[in-house]
């Protein structure tokens, strides 16, 4: 055998068995680097990850009103109160209430430069739904009128594609969309529909439910990941009594605890493994000559 080949068998076990440096054996670095990046090696550190919870709407500019009579905001405030303790009781501890006093479009601003300032890892605005005015109907509940749609129910979660981390959106999106179905809840189609009027929206995930609207402050305007849950249909009658009941909101709860459980794994993946890529890149390059030295 030749001094040369010698010297290059060498050089390969070297390679193969310490890893030396990608500029010395790149293909092995790279190797080493997926396997350091593996999920497995990674977790979520529920005690920094900040959740914001936003009670939509305010007390005096309530939102829609229930079938039965019932403001808006109330479903939103037992609702956003209960998924904020589900969360603290599983760890994320830095979750806050985001409760807003001062009413649109100045309160809308306000909810988002107040995340902003947290910083937040999450943003999630509280909702219940209704339908447009010329879809109700009138009826008689305990001697007064109201109105009331049965045509539709179910939960519909809104992402905009305006935001700054707009996939991570949709990617949470998808995540929560799908633990309420996990749980027996369906989405409502009715956005999709021509009848929606210019309250129509793109259906972007058609598994999860996940609906486009760009012009929701609150997901526009926020830096972090932002969505709007819509948790369900108050103008339904059926629903209406499900969404007031504790059973249903701890349902929703559930669900979107597994979503930011899920989510912040995911996240905290993808910055290990940018870091890992990082460092594998930076170690293949040229090496760096320290300024003090000659």
């Amino acid at each position: 055998m030749s001094t040369l080949r010698s010297v290059r068998l060498a050089a390969r076990a070297v390679c193969s068995l310490l890893l030396l440096g990608a500029a010395f054996c790149p293909a092995l670095a790279e190797d080493h680097a997926a396997v350091a990046a593996k999920p497995t090696s990674v977790s979520c550190p529920r005690s920094a990850f900040r959740v914001v919870v936003d009670v939509g709407h305010t007390l005096d500019v309530p939102g829609a009103v229930s079938a039965r009579g019932t403001p808006e905001y109330a479903f939103n405030f037992q609702l956003a109160s209960g998924i904020k303790q589900a969360l603290v009781d599983a760890g994320f501890s830095k979750t806050v209430l985001l409760i807003t006093a001062t009413a649109p479009w100045a309160g809308l601003v306000e909810r988002a430069v107040r995340a902003n300032a947290m910083p937040a890892d999450l943003f999630v605005s509280i909702h219940h739904d209704s339908v447009p005015d010329h879809l109700v109907e009138t009826w008689q509940y305990e001697g007064q009128e109201n109105h009331f749609s049965d045509r539709f129910k179910g939960y519909a979660i809104f992402v905009s594609s305006d935001n700054a981390r707009r996939a991570a959106s949709l990617k949470f999106g998808g995540m929560l969309g799908k633990e309420l179905q996990a749980r027996g809840l369906h989405y409502t189609p009715h956005y999709t529909l021509p009848l929606m009027g210019r309250h129509r929206h793109q259906l972007l995930d058609s598994a999860a439910g996940v609906y486009r609207y760009d012009q929701l402050i609150v997901l526009r305007d926020t830096h972090m990941p932002a969505v709007l849950l819509e948790a369900g249909s108050i103008v339904n009658r059926d629903e209406e009594l499900e969404l007031a009941s504790p059973e249903r909101r701890a349902l929703t709860s559930a669900a979107l605890v597994a979503a930011v459980e899920e989510f912040c794994a995911a996240q905290t993946h993808e910055s290990h493994v940018a870091l890992v890529r990082h460092s594998a890149s930076a170690g293949s390059g040229p090496r760096a000559v320290s300024p003090t030295r000659p």
